[in-house]
């Protein structure tokens, strides 16, 4: 295994670690709030009862296709299946099909194209409420979106929000000749939840005709996919993308991308071979058969969806260059230390990086010829100071770059509202103590959005009144188009969110210098 792969596998063993110390399993997650008798509502495929707590109502576990089991394993997502009586919706359904991590123990349920919902408790207002669909990040192999309780923004923003659960790793993702859908049975999965929302929405008190993508990561990534999928058309109205920029690209492991159908086959084909379907007379029904744990074991740490595939015909990044992407108004961000976390455990794990294992480092991460040479001059690491410059060259080169690329690209067309992320003091979602501060790093942002898994935020009162204000922005992006109000300082085009030391700070200019130039040159 090669050094890049090592350390990449590394940073994804930390992803892990960072999503599961911020949310418990699922099906342990429990909405804030006393719970109040529950509640029902009709939708075309039956009675659900949801759960009343205090200002809000919640409705979890509601099938949006049928499961993807048997002949459907790798098929694009087929209608639910509608049922009698009354369905309970008072708790998560399993998560989709993945390892230990981010959902204790993993999952293995394939019956999981769930979405949950969370509404404002008064559900016969005058006007139909803005909807927020929220896909959730984990490297396209783990997540759940029952890990993200929204209540806060749905009763402080006054909004629908959605939660998804798609299909991930190769049973998301897998590519084979001959196989329809090859390679994005995930991103088909969110389309499929988006048609549900449009369809069955207003009976929770939300308006088809408001509907925002919003993700987070890979979820972030997802919403430039189905920004440049052409049979995403028409299903959302506006687009949230949090540090999963558009331009990702497959040397640059730490940020989400895309890679060729051609390379997607190749991966599909490793993963046949090891599950013992490689020289089977029909490989698919033979991978059909296998069970979901040596799938999970089989797969490769890194997966992305496929393009060049009748989904998703573009890399996002070269459709957003040509101007081939929807027309929707678009809320575009990073945090300010995106790659300290991802270096921290590569250092943790006995990876150092100082003067003179930092040359190594590099060209592990970009092996082009003279490329470590550049980012060693351009980013000089000292005696102390490794981890973060090291983090700095992940987050330059994997996020904020790419984001400004990206809402260039985008503003061309469309408004774009630009943020970044900035309190230094954000809360540490890894336990144990960091080789060094992490400052504002990946996902550092989502709990001043949501309680992950269920537990109330650990903020201070400075902390509270920035997560108030960015739910104020989104909700408001969601709501007009424009994150902009009276209740918020005002919102330039490029934004910094930060404390100082105890008021929001939104500016014209971003507080540090990213390296975007070298970046380009590098290319």
């Amino acid at each position: 295994m090669s050094m890049h792969r090592v350390l990449t596998a590394l940073g994804c063993a930390l992803t892990a670690v960072l999503a599961s110390a911020a949310a418990p399993a699922p099906t342990q997650a429990a909405p804030t709030g006393p719970a109040r008798p529950a509640t029902t509502v009709r939708t075309q495929d039956g009675l659900v009862r949801g759960a009343a707590h205090d200002g809000y109502r919640t409705y979890e576990g509601i099938p949006y296709a049928a499961p993807p089991v048997g002949r459907l394993r790798w098929a694009a997502p087929r209608p639910a299946v509608p049922w009698r009586g009354v369905r309970d919706a008072t708790r998560p359904a399993s998560a989709c099909p993945q390892p230990a991590g981010e959902v204790p123990g993993g999952s293995t349920d394939e019956d999981c194209l769930r979405l949950n919902v969370t509404t404002p408790d008064d559900t016969r207002t005058a006007h139909p409420r803005p909807v927020v669909v929220w896909l959730h990040g984990g490297g396209f192999t783990t997540g759940a979106g029952s890990s993200y309780d929204a209540h806060r923004m749905a009763t402080r923003g006054d909004v629908v929000v959605v939660t998804v659960d798609y299909r991930l790793g190769a049973l998301g993702f897998l590519a084979h000749g001959g196989l329809p859908g090859s390679g994005t049975f995930g991103l088909a999965d969110q389309q499929a939840a988006l048609r549900w929302v449009r369809a069955e929405i207003g009976a929770f008190g939300g308006d088809a005709r408001n509907v925002t993508l919003a993700g987070e990561s890979a979820g972030g990534y997802s919403v430039c996919a189905q920004l440049a999928s052409p049979a995403a058309a028409g299903l959302f109205d506006r687009a949230v993308i949090e540090s999963g920029p558009c331009t990702g690209r497959p040397d640059r492991p730490f940020a989400p991308s895309s890679v060729l159908l051609s390379a997607a086959r190749a991966m599909g084909s490793d993963l046949a071979a090891k599950v013992g379907c490689g020289s089977a007379h029909d490989v698919m029904a033979c991978l059909r058969s296998v069970d979901v744990t040596r799938l999970l074991a089989a797969q490769e740490t890194d997966q992305q969806p496929a393009y060049t595939t009748p989904l998703l015909p573009d890399d996002p990044a070269a459709a957003v260059a040509a101007g081939r992407f929807h027309r929707v108004p678009v809320l575009i961000g990073s945090n300010h230390d995106e790659g300290n976390g991802w270096a921290a455990g590569i250092v943790r794990a006995g990876n150092p990086v100082d003067p003179g294992t930092w040359p190594d480092v590099a060209a592990a991460f970009f092996p082009s010829p003279g490329q470590a040479e550049a980012i060693v001059r351009e980013y000089p690491v000292h005696d102390t100071d490794g981890g973060p410059v090291f983090g700095a060259v992940i987050g330059d080169a994997d996020f904020a770059c790419p984001t400004a690329g990206a809402a260039g690209l985008l503003a061309v067309r469309v408004p774009v509202w630009r943020y970044e992320f900035a309190d230094e003091h954000a809360p540490p979602l890894t336990p144990g103590t960091p080789p060094f501060p992490l400052g504002a790093p990946h996902a550092s942002e989502l709990p001043y959005l949501f309680d992950l898994g269920g537990r109330p935020r650990d903020l201070t009162a400075a902390q509270y009144r920035l997560a108030d204000a960015m739910i104020d922005y989104w909700t408001r992006f969601a709501r007009t188009g424009d994150p902009d109000g009276p209740s918020t300082p005002h919102w330039s085009r490029r934004t910094v969110l930060s404390l100082e030391p105890d008021h929001i700070v939104p500016t014209r200019t971003a507080q540090r210098r990213h390296h975007c130039a070298f970046w380009d040159a590098l290319r």
